[in-house]
């Protein structure tokens, strides 16, 4: 199982934001063996939130041969041509290590921030991914569009990798999710703190039939888990700190049903977790410590990957 680590891009104590903070996050994961660097999406959010995009331009030149993501950029509310401009740019500039996952987002506060019907997000989402790949592959854009311009050009410069960006989708796991990631996706991002690994299974059973219905070859689609909210520590105190004063406020849920599904205690329950994950066939993981994050990484590194048993 690969390992990646998601910026910090929000606030969640009295740590401020910073470029010296992102920067510290990018070299702690080099120096760690991490694989790649993720970002995600909100317009607006419980605390303050920096922008996922400019905050991954912002570190290209400190990832050396680590993968950038998103996990995931809201293609439905930034519309496709401008989304397609911004990736097409960071693949430029890394020379070709870009991931990109989209999504609809899960959050009503963004589409109200924007002026844009919830309700209306998947129809949106399918039409902007649509126009999305055809840009970001230098392909002809859907002629009939209801939503968003669709333009008759290509984009210029290109993405560096040969073919385009690919495009992930993401889905916590439902059976129209997982249709459309297998009918739009060149991968599957799933939300770890919205999902098990037994139910991971399951879901991936169902990807994969719908990946062979269309005639696709399910064991070569690439698949990874986001958004696992990270606190490595072997005091059960602070565990249960963390979750009930900082995770649990944060996502508002509920303490109990966070509590195994995120890696939040020991390094050796950490571990586990991630090897039932790795045994469900989950192949990569993007860490997102709850702070204190060059800390977190070197334990991540150091007392939790050594124990993966996958």
């Amino acid at each position: 199982m690969e390992l990646g680590v998601h910026l910090p891009l929000m606030e969640l104590g009295d740590e401020g934001q910073s470029l010296g903070r992102l920067q510290a996050t990018v070299d702690a994961a080099g120096r760690s063996g991490f694989v790649a660097v993720s970002v995600n999406d909100h317009f607006v959010f419980s605390t303050p939130w920096l922008d996922g995009l400019t905050a991954l331009a912002a570190v290209i030149d400190r990832t050396g041969e680590m993968a950038l993501a998103t996990t995931i950029s809201l293609a439905a509310l930034r519309g496709p041509v401008p989304l397609a401009k911004a990736l097409a740019a960071l693949d430029v500039l890394s020379g070709g290590r870009l991931v990109a996952g989209v999504g609809p987002g899960s959050s009503d506060r963004d589409y109200d921030a924007v002026g844009i019907p919830f309700d209306d997000r998947w129809k949106r989402f399918d039409e902007a991914v649509r126009i999305l790949r055809a840009l970001l592959c230098q392909e002809r854009a859907p002629m009939e569009t209801r939503y968003f311009t669709a333009p008759d050009l290509r984009l210029a410069p290109a993405p560096r990798q040969s073919g385009g960006v690919p495009l992930w989708i993401a889905s916590w796991g439902s059976a129209a999710g997982l249709r459309r990631v297998a009918r739009l996706g060149d991968g599957w991002l799933a939300s770890a703190y919205n999902t098990t690994p037994e139910q991971f299974v399951s879901a991936s059973a169902l990807l994969g039939d719908e990946l062979r219905r269309q005639g696709r070859r399910a064991e070569q689609f690439p698949n990874a888990l986001v958004t696992m909210w990270t606190w490595i520590t072997e005091s059960r105190v602070e565990r249960e700190r963390v979750l009930a004063d900082v995770l649990a406020p944060l996502l508002k849920r509920d303490v109990d049903g966070l509590r195994d599904r995120v890696c939040v205690g020991s390094a050796a329950r950490c571990a586990e977790l991630l090897s039932r994950y790795g045994a469900a066939g989950c192949q990569r993981v993007y860490l997102w410590p709850l702070g204190d994050e060059p800390r977190q990484i070197g334990l991540a590194a150091a007392e939790v990957a050594p124990r993966i048993d996958c």
